[in-house]
């Protein structure tokens, strides 16, 4: 371990004491091999964080940006575009990021062969998806077949997407997840415009701006809470809009709200009382809820080791 993450684990560590101490006991960290999987976490969730500002400070091959080079990468695709200017493309990298996910064995394949038309030209850019969502829908029904590897070629999901499908027009397929995310921005296809319309009606509170979009997201298709969280906490982390959540969102999880339970061995806490708890949590330690929510969702999958996990 580095010096720097030494340093970090204990300093969370003694807030992490103070916090059982003075507001609620956290039993589910009492024992050393828990305790230290959680600190471990934690860490791993506020690093993962760190390294998109990291990474906005260094050069960036604009291969990255091209969905016909195999190093096609939308999260650093989303960064050059915002040095550019492109706020609209940004956006839509990160959708299509959090849409497709990094698979861990085919990595980004799935979204580079989609958005880049299985290597011909033109790309689906937003400039031209948003304005031709029924030829995006038709192209992919098309081309499924070889999409979902029939040519050999392995391509899949990120693991939090791994029940989406590939159907053009199925009901709960990408074609109508782009299709009502393209409706969700609106009749403008400018993103700059819902965003300063959500943090207006907050008064620029970026809390409630978030909230208002996570509420508004309800009606892209396939997005349920997960995708809906991590796309609006992408936008945040990578600096193109100034929102972030004010709670872990959790009703309908599944990770954070198992893992929140191990933290607070409570089995009567609703899901409001928990994550009441976890803001102030998050307020103690001095970290967004975003973390706070990562590190849960990972902990609770091996509570007593840390292992890092991807995608």
């Amino acid at each position: 371990m580095r010096p720097a993450s030494e340093h970090r684990i204990r300093q969370l560590d003694r807030d992490l004491r103070t916090f059982a101490a003075e507001d609620y006991p956290l039993p589910g960290i009492e024992a050393a091999t828990a305790r230290a999987s959680f600190l471990e976490q934690l860490a791993e969730s506020l690093r993962r964080v760190e390294y998109y500002a990291a990474i906005e400070q260094r050069h960036i091959s604009p291969l990255r940006a091209d969905p016909t080079s195999p190093l096609f990468d939308p999260i650093k695709a989303a960064l050059l575009f915002k040095r550019t200017g492109e706020f609209d493309e940004a956006c839509w990298m990160v959708f299509v990021a959090v849409h497709f996910g990094k698979n861990r064995l085919s990595g980004w394949r799935l979204a580079r062969d989609v958005i880049g038309r299985l290597g011909t030209a033109p790309s689906w850019s937003w400039r031209r998806i948003s304005r031709r969502a029924a030829a995006f829908r038709q192209w992919l029904h098309g081309a499924s077949q070889r999409l979902r590897s029939g040519d050999g070629v392995h391509r899949a999901f990120g693991n939090h997407r791994k029940y989406q499908s590939l159907g053009g027009w199925t009901g709960n397929g990408t074609g109508e997840a782009v299709a009502s995310y393209i409706e969700w921005v609106g009749p403008s296809k400018t993103h700059r415009v819902i965003f300063d319309e959500a943090l207006r009606r907050s008064a620029n509170n970026p809390r409630q701006a978030f909230d208002d979009l996570y509420r508004s997201m309800t009606q892209v298709r396939s997005f349920g809470r997960t995708a809906r969280f991590d796309y609006l906490t992408m936008l945040a982390n990578l600096g193109l809009v100034g929102i972030e959540p004010g709670s872990t969102y959790m009703s309908g999880a599944t990770g954070p709200h198992t893992g929140a339970r191990l933290l607070f061995q409570d089995r009567v806490a609703t899901r409001p009382l928990l994550d009441r708890r976890l803001v102030r949590l998050g307020e103690h330690l001095g970290v967004h809820m975003n973390v706070i929510e990562d590190t849960l969702c990972n902990w609770q999958k091996s509570p007593t080791e840390f292992r890092p996990f991807r995608g």
